[in-house]
């Protein structure tokens, strides 16, 4: 999927469900981090990038683990949490939600970085991954609308 529709899907599941702008433009902000740690496809060789793509930055057991372990150090009673404790959180919500948003376009890791799970719906930057994209959002919207929304 294109940053800009990870970026779009990603903000309005999570503002959706938490209903409120700064939860959605952190996880917006995660929503590209595990391409960003793979690096630039652009500066390099392409096909080494490529052999890479989707490998342990894309591993959602990793941000499971630094999930749990901010949960687990920064209780939520504590004062820390409401900054730095919300933000990280949401910034592996926003990673987690790019990894299954991968996994409609391709393999992802699952269990270990090297067994790869996934489907092939669209293919990236095709007009399918908007309407998929489109369609997201829609579902998220509708989600607001019935569950969240009094």
């Amino acid at each position: 999927m294109k940053w800009v529709n990870h970026e779009i899907v990603t903000g309005v599941i999570v503002y959706a469900a938490a209903g409120e702008l700064l939860p959605a433009l952190y996880s917006m902000a995660g929503a590209v981090l595990p391409d960003k740690l793979e690096g630039n496809p652009r500066s390099g060789d392409y096909w080494s990038w490529r052999s890479r793509h989707r490998g342990w930055s894309h591993w959602p057991m990793l941000y499971l683990l630094l999930l749990g372990l901010q949960q687990r150090i920064m209780a939520p009673e504590s004062p820390s949490f409401d900054t730095i404790g919300v933000i990280g959180s949401y910034f592996c919500i926003g990673a987690l939600l790019h990894i299954a948003e991968d996994a409609l376009c391709g393999k992802v890791p699952l269990f270990t970085p090297w067994q790869k799970v996934g489907f092939r719906l669209f293919t990236v930057g095709s007009i399918a991954e908007y309407l998929v994209s489109l369609v997201l959002v829609l579902l998220a919207y509708i989600f607001h609308l019935v569950f969240v929304v009094k």
